[in-house]
């Protein structure tokens, strides 16, 4: 008790008399009931496991149960607002991803403000996308997939899962950034563009590097390339779209996921849930229990979270306008 006076009292010589015993008071007080996880996508998809796999350690961590609340929809528009709508205590958090940044600009109206309604906590994990063709079909590298591209335009068909998604419009900047007349063909997801690939439909396919790997540990299609910065961990014989170079040298697409809370939500509560976050997808079986899921463990700072947001957001914009995609 008169350890606590001495704190107020200086506190109090400070000018901070009001401001240090609530925040003492904020950080004391949470968890103060079970957390909640939204997530924008039915169980069992790698959202949903990274979201299980991070709330059992924030459980224990924190104290208190995490409940994962599957909300799958369009656009993940009713999970968004679902959170954007929560009490800003900290216990409510959503599961964003390069789909939120794509929904905000594919979308002609959102029931929330996907950069003003909700605060950042930090990314979980990112994963690879990659180009592929069938085994044992013309092209043996990504170099000359381009270089037929080049001398036969609009001939070369690449397929994804359904238009807007994030694997569609990454085909769509893969096309515009490297200069050559693709035909992006899209698919009701990726079971069709497996099927029309290895049934010679398609010359290509562009997909998230996950559900394609059983098909490349089979030997049923090659991986030309992955898009991301460096080298998949899974692949690491198969080079980045980058190492190309010419038009391709600065090239860089990828997913990712990170969790988001309410506007106003206490920093105080961000920052404490951010450092919980952090912890949980550094720990050793976490890494290795997303890897078998082909997903690379990554937290961040909330700020780092909020940047790469507000540029995703932007730059899928930018290629929805030039794609003529039409707004939903």
């Amino acid at each position: 008790m008169q350890d606590k006076r001495r704190f107020l009292a200086a506190a109090a010589a400070l000018g901070l008399g009001g401001a240090l015993p609530r925040i003492a008071l904020a950080q004391a007080g949470f968890p103060s009931k079970p957390l909640k996880i939204v997530v924008p996508n039915a169980p069992g998809g790698a959202a949903d496991l990274t979201a299980r796999a991070v709330g059992e350690k924030l459980a224990a961590s924190l104290g208190r149960p995490v409940i994962i609340d599957n909300r799958p929809g369009a656009g993940g528009v009713v999970a968004g607002e679902v959170v954007a709508k929560a009490d800003p205590d900290g216990h409510t958090m959503l599961l964003v991803s390069s789909g939120t940044a794509v929904s905000a600009s594919l979308f002609k109206s959102l029931p929330f403000d996907t950069l003003k309604d909700f605060a950042w906590v930090s990314t979980m994990a990112s994963f690879d996308l990659a180009i592929v063709v069938a085994e044992g079909g013309r092209f043996k590298t990504l170099g000359e997939l381009l270089a037929y591209a080049k001398a036969n335009p609009g001939k070369v068909n690449i397929g994804t899962p359904n238009v807007g998604t994030t694997q569609n419009l990454a085909a769509e900047l893969f096309k515009a950034s490297a200069g050559v007349d693709l035909q992006v063909v899209p698919f009701n997801g990726t079971p069709p563009v497996i099927t029309a690939l290895r049934g010679g439909q398609i010359d290509a396919a562009l997909d998230i590097l996950g559900p394609l790997m059983p098909q490349i540990t089979s030997k049923a299609l090659r991986p030309l390339a992955v898009l991301g910065e460096k080298r998949a961990p899974q692949l690491p014989a198969v080079p980045t779209a980058r190492e190309s170079g010419g038009a391709l040298a600065t090239f860089k697409a990828s997913s990712w996921n990170g969790l988001a809370v309410p506007a106003r939500t206490p920093h105080d509560v961000v920052l404490r849930l951010n450092r919980e976050v952090q912890a949980a997808v550094a720990q050793p079986d976490v890494k290795k229990r997303l890897l078998e899921l082909n997903l690379v463990a990554q937290g961040s700072t909330p700020e780092q979270l909020g940047a790469l947001m507000a540029s995703e957001i932007k730059r899928w914009g930018d290629v929805i306008a030039h794609a003529k995609i039409p707004r939903q």
